[in-house]
């Protein structure tokens, strides 16, 4: 007879001080929470809130996600946050409003969006 392996339940990840990943590009908005090692609570994106097309790229559909990442979490348990903000999209500032509503104390808020130093070598000009 072959061995039966048990499964191990899975413990809930308990923690006082949150870290939301906020990434915004044009057409969609993806949250992240983790706790201080980076490991991840809970996720939502824009497109996972039921929106589609154009209006997923929309301030209010990350305002959704933001709440349905809020709703994952063990909202009790929670005391602070610090905002990590990725992409230049509308529905940055909306999400962190979102955040802010809840009661949680922010901490921090980052700007993190990559920035170019010089970028592409231009084309050579055009021989005539």
């Amino acid at each position: 007879m072959a061995k039966v392996k048990s499964k191990k339940k899975k413990q809930p990840i308990v923690a006082t001080k949150v870290n939301f990943y906020i990434h915004s590009t044009f057409n969609n908005t993806i949250i992240t929470a983790t706790n201080e090692q980076g490991d991840t609570l809970a996720w939502a994106t824009a497109g996972g809130a039921g929106f589609k097309g154009a209006k997923k790229a929309t301030p209010f559909a990350a305002s959704q996600a933001m709440k349905n990442v809020i709703q994952k979490l063990p909202i009790d348990t929670i005391k602070t946050a610090n905002i990590f903000i990725k992409g230049v999209g509308t529905g940055r500032d909306a999400a962190a409003r979102a955040l802010s509503q809840t009661g949680i104390t922010i901490l921090t808020i980052q700007d993190k969006t990559p920035l170019p130093h010089n970028g592409t070598r231009a084309k050579k000009p055009r021989k005539i």
